[in-house]
């Protein structure tokens, strides 16, 4: 068989390596959102996606005609939250995050115009929350817009302990299909409509 640039590969190359690549090793909590809104699309149960960035680019280099890399761009306004989309005639809005801590949620990794967005929205009768997975521990919780705000109305703190999280959130546990479940919760908050 002739390979490209005459080089055959060990049948067992990899396992005869030591390098270990520990990319990709588990899927990000955004690409786990991904696959469970897919899912509700498929059953056709809700349709929730992920908002775009909104950026303007200013300064593409196109090597060739079908490798255009974009070299500069910029963020136009300001993006609200990570998600939105429908589930039984209710608007859904909501943001995902991540954290090392096994201790607290940083409130510096939600930024003052997301806040005045989940406000709105629960104001205005959508339903509002934040998932936030705990990476350390394993751990993803669905805290609702009236819990999260109420934590910042009463508290000085610049993070959320995880013991708020246990005591007010709901764990949202893994699963096959779909890998998060966050409708099961929102059922719970709109009575099972």
């Amino acid at each position: 068989m002739n390979y490209p640039k005459g080089t055959k590969k060990e049948a067992n190359s990899s396992i005869l390596s030591h390098e270990v690549n520990y990319k990709n090793r588990g899927m990000t909590l955004e690409g786990e959102l991904n696959d469970s809104n897919e899912y509700y699309r498929a059953i056709e149960k809700a349709y929730i996606y992920k908002k775009p960035t909104p950026i303007k680019i200013t300064k593409v280099d196109y090597p060739s005609r079908d490798k255009a890399v974009i070299k500069e761009a910029f963020f136009t306004i300001p993006s609200t939250t990570d998600y939105n989309g429908l589930y039984k005639g209710k608007y859904i809005d909501f943001e995902a995050k991540e954290t090392k801590s096994k201790t607290a949620f940083s409130l510096s990794n939600i930024h003052q115009h997301q806040i005045r967005h989940i406000e709105q929205i629960n104001k205005n009768g959508g339903i509002a929350f934040l998932i936030i997975r705990f990476t350390t521990l394993n751990e993803t919780y669905l805290l609702t817009a009236n819990d999260f705000l109420e934590f910042i109305k009463d508290q000085e703190r610049k993070s959320i302990p995880h013991s708020y999280f246990k005591e007010k959130a709901y764990l949202l546990k893994d699963q096959y299909q779909p890998r998060i479940d966050y409708l099961k919760v929102v059922d719970q908050l709109i009575g099972g409509i």
